[in-house]
């Protein structure tokens, strides 16, 4: 996946960023995404108006609001590149394991260039309440969120969370999958729902 973003993705240390996740009733994104210095990474819009395809149901754009993946609803989930929907493009799908209130737990599949077979499992496993998930490459924590605390405040704002990026990882696939998780519907919405 090509990035515009300066993280390399064989970082040697773990990385983090910073996450908002917006009310959708205040505005059109569903996330945004900043470097630890403030500096805006990435924008996932949930409903990108551009677009005349129904299926669209949001768009992971980088600082400059390009297109970098664009999330479509279709049997499951799936993950193009750019506001591509052609199977040339397709990048990964995300199936639902388990859907609670609590806990949901998400299956990625990184497809290869013929948009066919599956080269590489992931699994997403968390709370969506709770702002925190953990995603797994085989046994290996591969990246996590988590509530975001101070010293003399219990919690800081609930809409705001903490992403580690561990090495190894390409930070564009993983926000994409995070916007999934927290944005996509898994949570908001019945599953049998298109």
């Amino acid at each position: 996946m090509a990035s515009t973003v300066d993280f390399p993705t064989a970082s040697q240390i773990p990385v983090d960023l910073i996450i908002w996740k917006n009310p959708l009733k205040l505005t059109r994104a569903g996330l945004t995404v900043k470097d630890a210095n403030g500096n805006l990474v990435y924008k996932f819009r949930r409903r990108w108006v551009s677009c005349c395809k129904h299926r669209v149901k949001g768009v992971l754009v980088d600082a400059h609001d390009n297109p970098l993946i664009s999330i479509h609803r279709n049997e499951g989930w799936q993950a193009f590149r750019g506001v591509s929907e052609e199977s040339k493009d397709l990048i990964f799908k995300v199936e639902a394991i388990v859907h609670t209130r609590l806990r949901s737990e998400l299956l990625v599949l990184l497809v290869d260039e013929n948009g066919t077979g599956a080269t590489s499992k992931f699994e997403v496993k968390g709370s969506p309440f709770q702002r925190s998930c953990t995603i797994y490459k085989d046994a290996s924590i591969v990246a996590q969120t988590s509530a975001m605390y101070k010293l003399q405040k219990v919690i800081v704002e609930r809409h705001k969370f903490r992403l580690t990026l561990y090495p190894g990882i390409d930070p564009t696939f993983v926000v994409a999958v995070i916007a999934i998780f927290f944005c996509g519907g898994y949570n908001e919405e019945n599953l049998t729902k298109s």
